[in-house]
């Protein structure tokens, strides 16, 4: 019983780890845009206040107003598969405190609720119960927490949408080593180094 809880739970948690890791890199590749304006002279300058709002309301709409179309199913997949894990642990946990609060009255056949009175022991049902509502807690704090998302993916991009990308922006990483004055030592290390045109001498 609780190998199959840990491999629902698992798979679950990896999908979603892979939707929220997907929404953050384009997030951080929208930041590696280009501090260079589009001229806007004859253009309607993009809302940022517009893409929030249409995303509070419903979901991939701010995404959409973006121009970032293929974002919109990337949203919708994610709540997919948190409201399967919403529905699947309610499910089990009705399940499971059902079976654990059943009392047979003496003298009378009564039917036990569910499969679950007969395969398990009463500490096997009190953990089953506690076990589903965890999940099922913790899976309605997750969807808040990917509809929040949902909203700043889309307030970030529609902050940048004015930005274009410069083929000259660069980042580079190269060893590095110190020289302790206090020991005399040397320690190897890493150094960052960035190349934004027309910054510092850059072009």
């Amino acid at each position: 019983m609780h190998l199959r809880m840990f491999r629902i739970t698992v798979k679950n948690m990896k999908i979603i780890f892979l939707l929220i890791l997907f929404l953050f890199i384009s997030i951080i590749e929208s930041h590696s845009q280009s501090f260079e304006d589009i001229n806007s002279t004859h253009k309607k300058p993009h809302s940022a206040h517009k893409a929030t709002i249409y995303s509070l309301v419903l979901p991939g709409l701010g995404q959409a107003y973006n121009k970032k179309y293929w974002k919109v199913p990337v949203v919708y997949a994610g709540f997919g598969v948190i409201g399967y894990m919403i529905n699947n642990n309610r499910k089990e946990y009705k399940l499971y405190k059902a079976a654990y609060e059943f009392v047979p009255v003496e003298g009378e056949n009564l039917p036990s609720p569910n499969e679950y009175y007969d395969l398990y022991s009463k500490d096997q049902l009190k953990q089953g119960r506690d076990y589903y509502r965890r999940n099922m807690e913790l899976s309605y704090i997750l969807a808040g927490f990917w509809y929040l998302l949902n909203v700043i993916d889309a307030s970030v991009d529609a902050h940048l949408f004015d930005f274009q990308v410069s083929p000259n922006l660069s980042l580079r990483f190269e060893p590095y080593l110190y020289n302790q004055t206090l020991n005399n030592q040397t320690m190897p290390g890493l150094r960052m180094q960035v190349s934004i045109p027309g910054v510092f001498g850059f072009k």
